[in-house]
């Protein structure tokens, strides 16, 4: 019986990973071997599955916890740059009325006797 088109998909997609763990690289090297072979029945599809679904969920969580890890570090990153946004704009306005001072200083002494 000709494997599921949806199977070998799967199968297609599965293997374009570069999957280091060992359990997965059997599931996939026997169901590439069982294709190949035209041997496909319902026990080699439901290890293949049980095989991908254990593997892509964890890699799935992995990835998820990375994101989320990465997202505080945006969130916090993006304070900073906040932060000293605010500081600059303080330390501009500082400057501006220093230099307002230290104008009317110069104009007051070039006046004096």
């Amino acid at each position: 019986m000709p494997a599921d088109p949806a199977l070998r998909d799967l199968v297609t997609r599965v293997g374009a990973f570069h999957i280091t763990d060992e359990a997965m690289k059997r599931a996939q090297r026997a169901i590439e071997a069982a294709l190949e072979k035209g041997e496909v029945d319902a026990g080699a599809q439901q290890t293949y599955h049980a095989a991908v679904r254990r593997y892509f969920e964890s890699f799935d969580r992995e990835a998820r916890a990375h994101l989320r890890d990465v997202d505080r570090r945006l969130e916090r990153s993006n304070q900073v740059v906040f932060n000293l946004t605010a500081e600059r704009g303080v330390a501009v306005k500082r400057i501006e009325a220093t230099q307002s001072v230290l104008s009317t200083l110069a104009g007051v002494e070039a006046s004096a006797p």
